[in-house]
């Protein structure tokens, strides 16, 4: 894509959200004027909030492509498959011959099979499912990811601050209290998925299984991990930050209300930002569902009547809430009395992504014949280390 198609099309998001402040305001004069608007400008609204997500997207698209390493084609896997261990691994997924990998093994035993069977992606192609995870996951962008070689990570609790005094020159000193650590644990959850394909595509030369299989396996693990991370409960997988007991003591999530009944308020969003201490401010991001940044994006700040939020124009620069990046999560609740559909904090020292190194596959052809299945799992852990760097907002 030319220097000149990547202008145009941060010019047409500009000029999308232009249009969107003048077709607002005037709703916004009519009811002032009559009490209520024509219909047909919320009508508007929603299609230019479309047209805003659709630009958006385009050029962050255009900003992921750019990024992406040059070894390979960028769309589709064209790349040379691992070289000797990804011709191998492809006799293994279209013909269950495992032979070629055993005799690689032997010789190299980086490449490595656990002892109890199957066999890890090639390099190229597990280096392609875990991108395609990262960019359809926003909390795989904000978090904090650690990869491990065991089945949790352990880490140490430094949250009680030390007491200090003053005294004079001839003063008593007394003790003060001492400061604890405290160990925790993130277990790694078997993550699976088991998609399946005739013998017949299988054998056929002219089908990508790699390509395909990736596809099918990227997909349903992202969805799967953010689900997890936003809403689980902890219990044979992830736990969620929306999972927490409301409250300001460490190890609960403060919750602000805003204030009105199943509405995101501009009140409420300023109090939900600055309930957070400046330390975490600094690298603060909002998270919220895709329809609740269209109501976000009607909201003006009462002082100055200027809008709140304002659109990325730039190739992988996100929009901004209150000068806060903003990012969309479909995992997170829709807007509606009592949910918590709004958050904001310093997600790289709030959560904690654990993943064990490597996807599995295993190929089963005999289980559901003329399928072959593909059996594939990955561990994956994730919970909230520091309480105090997120806050939620709990609609009234």
């Amino acid at each position: 894509m030319s220097i000149h198609e990547i202008t145009e099309r941060v010019s047409s998001l500009g000029s999308a959200w232009e249009q969107f402040k003048q077709v607002n305001d005037a709703r916004l004069r009519e009811i002032e004027r009559k009490g209520h608007a024509d219909p047909l400008y919320d009508q508007h609204l929603d299609n230019i909030s479309s047209a805003l997500d659709n630009y958006k997207k385009r050029l962050d698209h255009i900003e992921t492509a750019y990024s992406r390493p040059q070894g390979g084609e960028v769309e589709g896997y064209k790349g040379d498959g691992g070289g000797e261990y990804g011709k191998a691994f492809r006799n293994y997924l279209r013909k269950g011959m495992d032979g070629g990998l055993e005799a690689l093994q032997t010789k190299a035993l980086s490449v490595g099979s656990d002892s109890d069977g199957g066999y890890l992606v090639t390099s190229a192609m597990s280096a392609k499912i875990i991108q395609a995870v990262f960019e359809t996951s926003p909390m795989r962008q904000l978090a904090s990811i650690e990869t491990v070689s065991t089945d949790a990570l352990d880490l140490i609790d430094d949250h009680a601050s030390a007491v200090a005094g003053w005294t004079a020159e001839t003063g008593v000193i007394t003790e003060t209290s001492t400061p604890s650590l405290a160990k925790r644990n993130i277990p790694t959850h078997e993550l699976y998925a088991q998609p399946k394909a005739t013998q017949k595509l299988v054998d056929d030369a002219a089908i990508d299984v790699e390509a395909w299989l990736s596809g099918k396996i990227s997909d349903i693990f992202a969805r799967t991990q953010n689900t997890a991370f936003i809403g689980g409960s902890g219990v044979g997988q992830p736990r969620g930050i929306l999972t927490y007991a409301a409250g300001t003591s460490w190890g609960q999530v403060q919750q602000v209300n805003s204030g009105t009944a199943g509405q995101v308020t501009s009140d409420a969003l300023i109090n939900l930002f600055y309930a957070l201490k400046d330390a975490y401010a600094r690298r603060a991001s909002f998270l919220m569902n895709r329809t609740t940044v269209q109501q976000v994006r009607l909201l003006k700040q009462a002082t100055t009547n200027q809008y709140m939020w304002q659109p990325g124009l730039a190739a992988g620069a996100p929009d901004t809430l209150l000068g806060v990046p903003v990012f969309m999560a479909s995992d997170m609740p829709v807007a509606a009395s009592g949910s918590l559909s709004v958050a904001v904090g310093d997600f790289q020292s709030a959560y904690q992504i654990v993943g064990r190194r490597g996807i599995r596959i295993l190929r089963d052809p005999f289980t559901e014949k003329p399928f072959v299945k593909f059996y594939a799992t990955a561990r994956v852990g994730g919970d909230v280390v520091n309480t105090d760097a997120i806050k939620l907002m709990k609609l009234a």
